[in-house]
């Protein structure tokens, strides 16, 4: 298949990129490489070092004789996405081009407001060069389990079927979003599902839970290919903020009781999960919704786990409760269904003792890269506007930057 990865320069987009060219599809990667701006912009880094997306394209043909074509835009740029898709005529595009960041959307007025145009413009801008351009095209757009929040019941799959006052219908599962960058995701998703009511699209949305895992078999064969390892308080993921805390010995930090549970899966499944739905797309005028993940865990569950493992590697570990920053439940009821994926063909790589401490090893292995002072949540909900230790008072742009 013809497959454009938007975003694939970053951490699921680059592992995405690389798995579905292995498998013989022709990928064009398009970025404008803001996820790199914003690591500078925060003053922080990811733990492994990530080269220049040129080099990494040139290494990966070299070792495996593929090329793949890549696009220097901005989704927010309609002509330049315009011409990108005449150019490369895709049947299929994955969507992963936002700003992901939920602590990132709550730190003041400016980043909110970004988020919330980048995002909702950027996949308004898809749905009408989609529809314009290539209307067979599907999109496979990543939501998150976010977008739902922690109901009191069982969460469903996008559509929950409901009686009221005597009268059935299936309708969107209710949305709870507990941030600006996941109402953003809430957003798309309303939009992709009317355009595809109103256009006759073709489009699936993954809501996705967290991705661990830095490794894939592509990624392996050479360092240059090495993938994002994000720790810091607003780009990180709990589970790696806490295989960095135990590389260097730092207590690993709890945010209030650590009872928030949420959907977990390997980035090995996520990239199988896109190759999945890009082989079984959505038929003309649906819209489909997955819930992407394999696995269901609470903070503290994860913390002990981390703790467990590190000590059996001679690593002492503790753990710290600090107050929660976000506006959430800390203890709360949580059951998601995931069953789309797995009748698809999903085999799941689970989170065991090993994988965890494959995780620590490579915390340790760069660890003298490793800030401590970016553990510490600097991002708190209810402030309105948070002051940030930065390098750069860049406003961040909805234009094309140039790759640091």
């Amino acid at each position: 298949m013809r497959i454009v990865i938007l975003g694939g320069d970053g951490y699921c987009g680059w592992a995405t990129a690389l798995y579905l060219s292995s498998k013989g599809h022709s990928i064009a990667i398009v970025d404008n490489f803001s996820r790199r701006l914003w690591d500078f912009e925060l003053g922080v880094q990811t733990l492994t070092p990530i080269r220049p997306l040129p080099e990494r394209l040139s290494v990966w043909q070299q070792l495996t004789g593929r090329s793949m074509t890549s696009y220097v835009g901005d989704v927010c740029d309609f002509e330049f996405l315009r011409s990108m898709i005449t150019s490369f005529q895709p049947e299929a595009v994955v969507h992963f081009a936002e700003q992901r960041s939920a602590p990132y959307s709550m730190i003041d007025q400016k980043r909110a407001v970004f988020t919330q145009v980048n995002n909702v413009v950027g996949t308004l801008n898809l749905l009408f060069a989609i529809h314009e351009l290539a209307p067979d095209c599907h999109i496979v757009k990543l939501g998150t389990m976010g977008e739902y929040g922690t109901p009191n019941i069982d969460i469903e799959e996008g559509f929950l079927a409901i009686e009221h006052n005597g009268r059935r219908d299936t309708l969107p599962f209710p949305k709870q979003p507990g941030s600006f960058y996941h109402l953003s995701k809430v957003h798309d998703s309303h939009n992709i599902m009317f355009a595809c009511k109103v256009w006759g699209l073709r489009a699936t949305d993954l809501n996705q839970g967290v991705v661990y895992g830095t490794i894939t078999d592509e990624v392996q064969m050479d360092e240059a290919l090495i993938n994002r390892f994000d720790y810091d308080d607003v780009f990180g993921t709990v589970l790696n903020r806490f295989c960095a805390q135990a590389a260097i010995g730092t207590p690993l930090t709890v945010y209030g009781k650590g009872g928030q549970t949420r959907g977990f899966l390997d980035i090995r499944d996520t990239v199988r999960c896109i190759e999945l739905v890009c082989l079984n797309p959505a038929d003309r005028g649906e819209f489909r919704v997955f819930n992407q993940f394999t696995e269901q865990f609470s903070v503290l569950d994860l913390a002990k786990l981390i703790q467990m493992v590190a000590r059996e590697m001679d690593l002492k570990v503790e753990i710290d409760h600090l107050p929660d920053p976000r506006v959430e439940a800390e203890t709360h009821y949580y059951n998601a269904k995931h069953s789309k994926l797995s009748d698809l063909g999903l085999e799941p790589h689970l989170l065991s003792d090993s994988l965890v401490n494959s995780l620590i090893e490579v915390a340790v292995r760069y660890r003298n890269r490793i800030d401590p002072a970016m553990f510490a949540p600097q991002v708190n909900w209810r402030a309105g506007k948070n002051e940030r230790r930065t390098v750069s008072s860049m406003q961040p742009a909805l234009s094309i930057v140039e790759e640091p």
